[in-house]
C-alpha cells in the first residue's frame, strides 16, 4: 500500500522481535496502515525484543508524553567477556575468568538486590545520546569516541531469576528482572555489574516487558497487526496515565477550536487502582470520580465520543486550563475499559 496520510489516529503496542531495529518496525507499521506519520516512543536495541509502543497518524504528537515512564526488562547478563557495544552484537574487547562467587545463589541474589536505588550511570559508547548534535553511536561507528556525562538513574526493583553455566556447559550468566527509570541503559547495568565483580560482562539477551502502563499482554506481533489492523488499538488514556474528563458536544467544540476551560467545567476522573474485576460496582468498572484538586502544570486528557481529543494543562495562577495538544481527528480508544 502506498504510504501517505490517512484518517488513522491510534496507539498500538508491538512485541518487537529480536534482530529488527525500532525504525524497521516503524516502516513495517507504515506499510500496514498506508500512513507515513508513524513513530515509536522509545528505541529498543536491535538485539532486544518486547514492548514497543507505536503512534500512528496525528497520534504521533503523543510521543513526547509517552517517553517519560519507567520500564521493565528481563535480561541475561553474560560473564567472562566485555564487548564494544556492551551486548552480544558487539566485538569482544576483553575477556576474564569468572569468579566462583558468581555461581553462589546467596552472593548473586544479594548483589542483585543491592542494585536497587538511585545512582549515576555512564551511558554506553554505542547509544543514541546526542552531543553537539551528533549521536554517540554514529561517532563510535566512525572510530570516534564522544565523551558522555554520567546520568541520574534509578533502579526501582531488581530480582535474580536464575544462575546458569556452573557446570561449564554454557557461559556463566545471571537472568535478572529489572524495573528502572527513564534513561536507564540495561547494557550499562550489565557492564557495571561485571566491573563491580571484577569480571567483564555483557548483555546476552534482553526483553522489555513493560513501558509505562503498556505491557506485553497489550502488544501484538507485526504479523498479527497485519491481520487485525485497527482492532489492535490501545487506549491512549491508560497509556498516558493522566486524569481525564468526558466532554459534551459544546465543550468539545470549544476544545477543538483551542478554547480555554475553567476547572469547574470539568468532572475529573481517574482509573481505579484495583482490578475492575474486584470492584463491587460493575457499572463504573475501571473509572471513578477524582476528588483531588488540579495541580499547577498538570496535564488532563479530554474525551468525547470515545476518543481522546485533547490534552490540556492547568495554569493555577490564571485559574484555567490551556490547550497543549488538540486532535481534530481524535485518537481512538480501542478496547477501553472506561
Amino acid at each position: 500500500m502506498k504510504r501517505g496520510t490517512t484518517d488513522y489516529c491510534l496507539v498500538v503496542g508491538i512485541d518487537k522481535p529480536s534482530g529488527m531495529t525500532s525504525h524497521d518496525v516503524v516502516n513495517r507499521v507504515r506499510r500496514i496502515f498506508g500512513e507515513r506519520r508513524v513513530g515509536h516512543t522509545g528505541t529498543l536495541d536491535p538485539l532486544a525484543s518486547g514492548v514497543l509502543p507505536i503512534c500512528v497518524g496525528p497520534a504521533t504528537r503523543l510521543d513526547q508524553y509517552l517517553t517519560g515512564h519507567g520500564k521493565s526488562y528481563v535480561v541475561s547478563v553474560v560473564f567472562g567477556a566485555a564487548t564494544d557495544t556492551d551486548d552480544c552484537d558487539g566485538e569482544v574487547i576483553r575477556t576474564g575468568d569468572v569468579p566462583e562467587e558468581v555461581f553462589d545463589p546467596f552472593f548473586a541474589s544479594t548483589f542483585v538486590a543491592g542494585l536497587v536505588g538511585k545512582s549515576k550511570q555512564l551511558p554506553p559508547v554505542y547509544s543514541a545520546i546526542k552531543v553537539a548534535g551528533q549521536k554517540a553511536c554514529d561517532a563510535a561507528r566512525k572510530g570516534r569516541v564522544i565523551n558522555l556525562e554520567p546520568r541520574d538513574i534509578e533502579v526501582y526493583s531488581a530480582e535474580l531469576l536464575g544462575i546458569w553455566g556452573a557446570d561449564g556447559g554454557e557461559p556463566a550468566r545471571w537472568d535478572i528482572a529489572f524495573s528502572v527509570s527513564k534513561g536507564t541503559y540495561i547494557r550499562a547495568l550489565a557492564r557495571d555489574i561485571g566491573n563491580a565483580i571484577g569480571c567483564p560482562a555483557h548483555v546476552g539477551a534482553l526483553r522489555r516487558t513493560q513501558a509505562g502502563a503498556i505491557g506485553l499482554a497489550d502488544c501484538v506481533s507485526l504479523e498479527t497487526l497485519e491481520d487485525v489492523g485497527l482492532r489492535a488499538a490501545l487506549d491512549p488514556v491508560r497509556a498516558l496515565g493522566f486524569r481525564f474528563a468526558f466532554l459534551g458536544e459544546e465543550q468539545a467544540s470549544r476544545v477543538r477550536n483551542g478554547g480555554f476551560l475553567r476547572p469547574d467545567e470539568l468532572a475529573l476522573c481517574e482509573r481505579r487502582s484495583a482490578d475492575a474485576a474486584l470492584e463491587l460496582c460493575a457499572c463504573t468498572a475501571g473509572v471513578r470520580e477524582s476528588c483531588e484538586p488540579l495541580r499547577d502544570g498538570e496535564l488532563v486528557a479530554l474525551l468525547c465520543d470515545n476518543a481522546l481529543i485533547a490534552l490540556y494543562e492547568f495554569q493555577e495562577a490564571r485559574g484555567r486550563l490551556k490547550p497543549t495538544c488538540v486532535f481534530q481527528t481524535g485518537v481512538i480508544r480501542g478496547s477501553s475499559d472506561l
